[in-house]
């Protein structure tokens, strides 16, 4: 019937409206005008679902360590690309190239990881602001 489909069309486009507010979750919650770079030490990865995490240890000039957690695409996206959950070794040194969170906090978005080596791997080509 009309009425039927009339609420299966609003169902549908509420379930289309998730992503993207997720998407757009990540220019409030990251500033894309505002790109980062941080070396440190890998302390973990979690290869997870919805988005993967890297822990670095970073060190500041006064020795003090921070452990900045930076969020990036999901698990199956990472494996894609071509990153296996044991290509990266822990107590390594690698970079980030991302974008800082908002408020302040040791979290960022992973856009590039550099690896011990210099290789570059690209995670992120979008535009978050899209």
């Amino acid at each position: 019937s009309k009425r039927m489909f009339d609420i299966l069309a609003v169902c549908g486009l509420l379930l289309a409206a998730v992503p993207v507010a997720a998407h757009h979750a990540l220019a409030a919650q990251y500033d894309m005008d505002k790109p980062i770079e941080i070396s440190g030490t890998l302390n973990k990865m979690e290869f997870i679902n919805p988005h993967s995490m890297l822990h670095l240890d970073v060190k500041s000039p006064d020795g003090k360590v921070t452990t900045w957690v930076f969020q990036t695409t999901n698990a199956g996206s990472l494996r894609s690309r071509g990153l296996a959950r044991n290509a990266l070794e822990q107590g390594q040194t690698y970079t980030v190239k991302g974008f800082a969170a908002r408020n302040g906090n040791p979290m960022g978005f992973l856009r590039v990881l550099v690896f011990p080596d210099k290789k570059e791997m690209t995670f992120w080509f979008g535009d978050p602001n899209d």
